[in-house]
């Protein structure tokens, strides 16, 4: 490839690491039509309000935007239409059993392509309490404050 190489985005979902506790996660397809491809290999999508859901043994994606293709006719896509999500029977049941349990749901981490294919990271998640966010950004500073301290002569502000 030239010096302008092709780079394929990825999409985080950056609220849910902050608003839930992730204990497990799965790479799934992502069913979708050819002008949606095209705006996600633009970067043109975004997480925010969205969730998955079990249905019919099924699992869709809901409300997550990817903005209508700039070049499409009149066969662009609804831009928060359901998408289905592409996962064996055997996590499908997993994902089922795990949402039944209180309090547990299923979040959408990140959309990225791997080998030509979209994919999303899904994960089981728990809400996270106000205090539990609070802990989740003290320990983001310390972190930050031990790294910095370590690249150069800082002094501990604590």
């Amino acid at each position: 490839m030239s010096d302008k190489q092709k780079t394929t985005p990825t999409i985080q979902n950056r609220k849910a690491r902050h608003d839930y506790s992730v204990e497990e996660t799965y790479e799934a397809g992502l069913v979708l039509k050819g002008t949606e491809v095209k705006s996600l290999r633009q970067g043109k999508a975004s997480f925010a309000d969205t969730f998955a859901y079990i249905q019919n043994g099924e699992v869709f994606l809901r409300d997550m935007y990817i903005k209508p293709y700039e070049h499409g006719s009149y066969y662009n896509h609804d831009e928060t239409r359901p998408r289905k999500l592409l996962l064996n029977k055997r996590e499908i049941r997993e994902l089922e059993k795990a949402t039944e349990q209180k309090g547990y749901t299923i979040v959408p981490l990140k959309l990225y392509f791997k080998k030509g294919n979209a994919k999303v990271l899904i994960g089981i998640a728990k809400g996270k309490k106000q205090f539990d966010k609070r802990d989740t950004i003290k320990e983001k500073d310390v972190k930050r404050q031990i790294e910095r301290n370590v690249k150069g002569n800082y002094k501990i502000n604590m």
